[in-house]
């Protein structure tokens, strides 16, 4: 679906926007990528024109305005303002762009809906498997929101809320916050809105949280609303965009998108520099401290099964062991465990490397891991993740992995791994 029509231009590259990644998996979902769901999305410059732009405002509930919506090759908004009064307002064909919408869809079953270019589901933190998010109740918009691309340089992607359904509308409902502005159109909100965060000085090892806002369905920026699905909209911020920039977060009531553009994804470590950081730690043959038998961290393609050679830390201090069973504390449930290196007691998990790329801000080797999860990565991208406060449920926001979505713990919600290396 992404992929260029590259038959008249064989030899030539396709263009790329950017890619979209999902927040809480580590490089692939549980069962695997598949068609429209996958972990990330690359945006490709499609071989025809597909944007749309607005045009003609109908007052419902005249003939024009009933012919738009009925009109299956016609995309167009509905604002319902009351039972007695709609506005229409039109769409059309934009050469200049192109149209990608995201849709928010149940685990359970699949969309064959035609206007879909990729699908969400809710992010359940730390879930293993598809089982794990079956029983959660979406908050996502079933169309969640669209991206539109500039087909020629420098490429700029905006983000809107809501998305074009098969028949190529968007309604807004009587509760949903809508109004006219001061130019005569119209604008809304979606029911659970969809929110941006674009971070200050890129999206780098110098990057810093930037101030979530909530973009509106023609794609103007506005302050947070007093609770996600309040119908008083926040204050218009005029001085921002919804221009998406390397690294701005995206989210959608129980996702988080992450947009890295082309350019910014050229300076990321490859999975194979990864890799090839896996290959190294392991080189160096790392030793339990007690049990003085090698630790090695397992290969990528293994991510989630706990190996015999698995690291595993006290996240209290930070010193790396092999597994072990001794040391646990039954006044707190034998969850906490004290360290033989240093005494201080605290929770003992197994280390994973973080195996998704775009989450990188450098391309450090893996000292530092996230707490409670354990997933390893740089110093700097563990810094820079711990400052975001992510939204979490309708009203609130934390600090969480980006690799499991675990929210964090402890003073910086990270902590620097001490290894020993081998006695020979």
């Amino acid at each position: 679906m992404f992929s260029p029509d590259q038959e008249n231009h064989p030899s030539k590259a396709p263009v790329k926007y950017g890619e979209l990644i999902v927040l809480g998996y580590n490089g692939s979902l549980p069962n695997g990528d598949r068609g429209r769901r996958k972990s990330r999305f690359a945006l490709f410059k499609r071989p025809k024109a597909n944007g749309v732009k607005p045009s003609t405002v109908h007052i419902a509930c005249t003939p024009q305005a009933a012919k738009a919506i009925s009109n299956k090759d016609q995309h167009s908004i509905s604002y319902t303002l009351s039972r007695a009064q709609t506005v229409v307002v039109e769409y059309t064909h934009d050469s200049n762009t192109d149209m990608f919408q995201i849709f928010c869809f149940p685990q359970i079953g699949r969309s064959t809906e035609s206007p879909i270019d990729f699908v969400v589901t809710d992010t359940v933190p730390g879930s293993q498997s598809n089982s794990d998010t079956q029983s959660v109740q979406s908050t996502i918009s079933r169309f969640a929101c669209r991206i539109i691309c500039e087909r020629n340089p420098p490429f700029t992607a905006r983000i809107y809320a809501a998305g074009f359904d098969s028949s190529k509308n968007i309604f807004l409902g009587e509760k949903a916050a809508k109004w006219k502005t001061s130019d005569g159109q119209m604008d809304g909100l979606t029911t659970n809105g969809v929110l941006v965060m674009h971070p200050r000085n890129g999206f780098t090892e110098d990057s810093k949280p930037g101030i979530w806002r909530e973009i509106s369905v023609c794609g103007n920026v506005f302050s947070l609303r007093e609770t996600r699905s309040a119908q008083q909209r926040g204050k218009m911020v005029e001085i921002e965009s919804n221009q998406l920039q390397d690294g701005s977060l995206i989210d959608l009531c129980g996702a988080t998108l992450l947009w890295r553009t082309a350019e910014g994804l050229s300076h990321t470590p490859t999975v194979k520099h990864l890799e090839a950081l896996r290959q190294e730690i392991n080189a160096a043959r790392p030793q339990c401290p007690v049990g003085f038998n090698t630790l090695a961290f397992p290969s990528m393609k293994r991510k989630d099964v706990v190996d015999e050679k698995q690291p595993w830390v006290y996240l209290n201090c930070g010193h790396v062991h092999g597994y072990h069973n001794w040391g646990n504390k039954e006044e707190r449930d034998g969850k906490d465990r004290e360290c033989p290196m240093c005494r201080s007691v605290g929770p003992y998990v197994p280390l994973w490397l973080g195996c998704e790329a775009g989450f990188y801000v450098d391309a450090g080797p893996p000292t530092h891991a996230f707490s409670p999860c354990g997933h390893v990565c740089s110093e700097k991208t563990t810094a820079y993740w711990s400052q975001i406060p992510l939204p979490h449920g309708t009203h609130t926001f934390h600090a969480a992995c980006p690799f499991c979505a675990h929210q964090l713990a402890g003073e910086q919600g990270y902590i620097r791994l001490i290894f020993q290396g081998p006695l020979d």
